[in-house]
C-alpha cells in the first residue's frame, strides 16, 4: 500500500508550536492550495488542507514560517476520529508531515527569522573550462 501526499500552498495563520502531555512537539496549521480554476463568480478555488507536524518538523514551520509563507509539504494523509463536545462522533483527515519546504523566495513570504542553510534547494554555481573539440570526441 502506498499512502504519500505531497501539496504546496501558502499557511492560511501562524503555526503554533504546541507539546503533548509526554512532551513531544507538535504544530497544527492549514494550508490554502488553488485549485487552479475559478467559480462561476470568478473567484479562485481554494481547499483549505489542515497539516499536523511533529517533533523537529513542527519546530521547523514554527521557527521558519509564518501566515501568507508558500510551503512545501510532502506527508501521508491521515484520518481519525473522536468526540466533539456534545458527545458526537467524528471524522478528521489530515496531512501528518514528514517533511517542510521553503517553496518561494525570502521575497514571497517567509518567516521572520532567516532560513537555515540548507533549508532549501539552490543550484550550485560551477565553474566549467572550455573543451577543445577537434572532433575526436565520441559523443
Amino acid at each position: 500500500m502506498l499512502n504519500v501526499i505531497a501539496i504546496m500552498g501558502r499557511l492560511s495563520r501562524d503555526p503554533e508550536l504546541r507539546q503533548t502531555t509526554t512532551g513531544k512537539n507538535v504544530a497544527s496549521f492549514t494550508i490554502a492550495c488553488s485549485r487552479g480554476r475559478k467559480d462561476a463568480n470568478g473567484k479562485d478555488l481554494v481547499d483549505w488542507i489542515p497539516v499536523v507536524a511533529w517533533e523537529h518538523t513542527a519546530e521547523f514551520v514554527c521557527k521558519y514560517f509564518e501566515k501568507g509563507s508558500l510551503i512545501a509539504i510532502d506527508g501521508r494523509l491521515q484520518s481519525r476520529t473522536y468526540k466533539d463536545r456534545d458527545g458526537n462522533n467524528r471524522t478528521a483527515i489530515e496531512i501528518v508531515a514528514n517533511n517542510a519546504n521553503f517553496a518561494g523566495s525570502k521575497s514571497t513570504g517567509g518567516g521572520s527569522n532567516s532560513a537555515p542553510a540548507g533549508g532549501s534547494y539552490n543550484e550550485p554555481t560551477v565553474q566549467y573550462d572550455e573543451i577543445e573539440d577537434e572532433g575526436d570526441l565520441p559523443f
